[in-house]
């Protein structure tokens, strides 16, 4: 394990629990038991009844270590942290369990031709629905003693969270774990204590947050990689969203920016563009690797390849057979499609059990289950790398030498079922990658040998190559979709207080047609094939596109909407409607009081900006001003609403424009003659 920030507990200064603000981060704090009669039992809960039953038991049943996949460690004792992820029981996950987040919007809104206002309609509806995914992050001990019986016993301390805060929770389990095994249950009560004092989450920040005498310095992932939360309107989580192209790449574009991609993919990195389309397609691939903390990792690490795309297909770091979409998969007859999934095991029986599933990754080396991130990884399968210089050359040689291709060529006929007699690194695919690997990347590589401290300073190095690399590789991808995400301004001489125009509408065949005659652009150019376009093809058709065009057609949206909030506020008024004709000024009153009463109604739900009383004030002179110069029989006809005479009484003001009549606004009654 990485070294634990040290943290001790002051009985009398330990900060009182503030459930709701604990809420924010944790759902629970569990400690989970393995009995040998009873199997995993939860024995503590904190704070108490917040899961149902059902929770309980996929929560308990997924976190501790397959039997059949934990080797024999010969130290007394034995820790480890990794994370799950499942469905929460209030959703069809066995309906479902094929898509995205925004599956039944996916069936709605066709990429064919897209509306705006469905899309409205729909991120609304969808918004209501509470968070399908609950995750569980583990830290488990095993104990071995023969005094006791079968040798030993096991416990996992769980923090379950609606978040993939990963960033937060590992070294908060780093805190919690060793804590709770000298001080027992006061340490689940002081650590969700300190928890609920922190602030509220920001997407995208650099966040400190106190535990006791330690500080965790934390940066969480962007809001846009982020699914919407339950009772969050839209219009909220868009605001904080990137922009397409990422301007500030020191940020997290997406989840799981901590992940180790260089360590867990070390024997394989020719293969990780290979990867990195499944993942952009939304291909389901199964990840094997010899403990849960390694498949977690290599989970993590191909999810967050993809930033700042909006990762949609379901995830699940550590998938055992007890998870109830575990059924489901294994039903799946001979040609039936598998849903869109990445899921890591570590159990071989998944070989067998998901025959399916087309694309098998097999990652990691059991003999380091300890310290999966920093040890160096022992190279057999497609692409073998020693442990001493890591430049192209070595990796060219080792690639295409003959004991290296028949070895490829003997694991690709013998097949992924070869891993139940002996592990090896590698990948099973009939998948042709459209993208060439980048070799002046990989010559940027360092292998700094086997001293733990050296190699865990050159993997972050190694890292911060890689996930530049990708974020550049996929941002330059969904270049060509900018144009659909275009906010535009009011023309000089328009009216602002009409609705904005429609964004440019969506046509897959069209896209495509325009695409293919223009090109991919330079950066891919270089580094993909003629068949580039078939990439595009499958992306379009895949989980990940709808839900991820959704999210930026709605950012551009509410950009769009701003914009013109703004040119709302700097017009002239009394200049603007003095060039126009009388329907031109009833359409103009029209306009600005509805643009008004949208304002009072975010003021009254606690959604307004913070400039909202002044934007109202703005509006109501404006709405007086043009009802001020309107035929006084208009003027009467308009008042008979009662609401909107309230917005136009009480005020004195009198306005005169060239050739128009001075009107008073306060002495107009709503009970004189017509």
């Amino acid at each position: 394990m990485s070294r634990s920030p040290s943290f001790t507990v002051k009985t009398e200064l330990s900060p009182k629990l503030n459930p709701e603000s604990l809420q924010q981060w944790v759902v629970a704090f569990c400690i989970i038991r393995f009995d040998l009669e009873q199997g995993q039992l939860i024995e503590e809960c904190y704070p108490p009844d917040c899961l149902t039953q059902d929770e309980e038991l996929e929560i308990a049943l997924s976190s501790f270590p397959d039997s059949v996949s934990q080797h024999q460690n010969r130290s007394s004792i034995h820790d480890c942290i990794f994370f799950f992820r499942f469905r929460r029981r209030g959703d069809s996950q066995l309906a479902n369990v094929s898509s995205s987040e925004n599956t039944a919007v996916d069936k709605e809104l066709s990429p064919k031709n897209m509306d705006i206002r469905n899309l409205r309609r729909s991120n609304t509806r969808n918004n209501n629905k509470a968070s399908r995914y609950m995750y569980g992050y583990v830290f488990n001990r095993q104990r071995h003693d023969e005094r006791l019986k079968r040798g030993g016993e096991q416990k996992s301390v769980v923090i379950l969270s609606l978040s993939p805060y990963s960033s937060v929770f590992k070294p908060l389990l780093q805190i919690m774990g060793p804590l709770y095994f000298d001080i027992g249950k006061k340490a689940l009560e002081h650590i969700a204590a300190y928890v609920s004092l922190w602030p509220a989450p920001v997407p995208g920040q650099l966040m400190e947050l106190p535990i006791g005498n330690a500080m965790l310095k934390v940066s969480l992932p962007p809001a846009h990689s982020l699914p919407l939360k339950s009772g969050m309107f839209f219009e909220e989580s868009v605001s904080f969203m990137a922009p397409l192209l990422p301007n500030n790449q020191s940020v997290p574009q997406g989840l799981f920016h901590d992940s180790d991609i260089f360590g867990t993919f070390r024997g394989l990195l020719l293969q990780l563009w290979v990867l990195w389309e499944l993942l952009l397609i939304g291909e389901p691939i199964l990840i094997i690797a010899p403990t849960p903390p390694q498949c977690c990792e290599a989970v993590a690490s191909l999810v967050s390849l993809v930033a700042p795309l909006l990762y949609s297909v379901d995830f699940r770091p550590y998938f055992t057979i007890h998870d109830p979409v575990f059924a489901h998969l294994n039903s799946l007859q001979e040609g039936d499609i598998f849903p869109p999934m990445v899921l890591g095991v570590t159990n071989l029986f998944f070989l067998k059990a998901l025959r399916n599933i087309p694309h098998i990754v097999s990652v990691g080396s059991p003999t380091n289950s300890n310290q999966p991130n920093l040890a160096a990884r022992s190279s057999s399968g497609k692409i073998s790398v020693r442990s001493q210089a890591f430049g192209l050359q070595q990796l060219s040689l080792k690639r295409f030498s003959p004991s290296n291709l028949l070895s490829a060529v003997k694991l690709r006929r013998d097949g992924p079922l070869c891993l139940m007699t002996e592990h090896k690194e590698a990948i099973w695919s009939t998948y042709a990658a459209t993208t060439k690997p980048d070799t002046s990347i990989l010559n940027r590589l360092i292998d700094a040998g086997m001293s733990p401290r050296v190699e865990e300073s050159m993997s972050l190095v190694n890292n911060e190559i890689l996930r530049r690399h990708f974020l550049e590789l996929t941002t330059n991808f969904l270049a060509p979709f900018g144009p659909y995400f275009r906010s535009k301004t009011p023309s000089e001489g328009s009216s602002p207080f009409v609705d904005p125009p429609p964004l440019s509408p969506f046509n897959a065949d069209e896209f495509l047609a325009s695409l293919s005659a223009r090109g991919p652009g330079k950066f891919l150019s270089k580094r993909m094939k003629s068949n580039w376009m078939d990439l595009y093809r499958r992306f379009l058709k895949g989980s990940n596109f709808m839900p991820w065009f959704q999210r930026r057609r709605a950012v551009a949206e509410q950009e769009q909407h701003k914009l013109w909030r703004q040119a709302r506020m700097k017009t002239d008024i009394q200049q603007f409607i003095s060039k126009m004709s009388e329907l031109e000024i009833v359409d103009s009153f029209n306009a600005i009081e509805r643009h008004l009463l949208e304002e009072l109604q975010l003021q009254q739900s606690g959604r307004a900006s913070a400039d909202s009383a002044s934007s109202c004030q703005k509006l109501k002179g404006d709405l007086r001003t043009v009802f001020s110069v309107l035929p006084k029989d208009m003027q009467q006809l308009l008042l008979f609403n009662p609401q909107r005479a309230a917005l136009l009484q009480g005020s004195s003001e009198l306005t005169k424009l060239p050739g128009r009549p001075l009107v008073q606004v306060g002495v107009v009654s709503s009970t004189s003659p017509r």
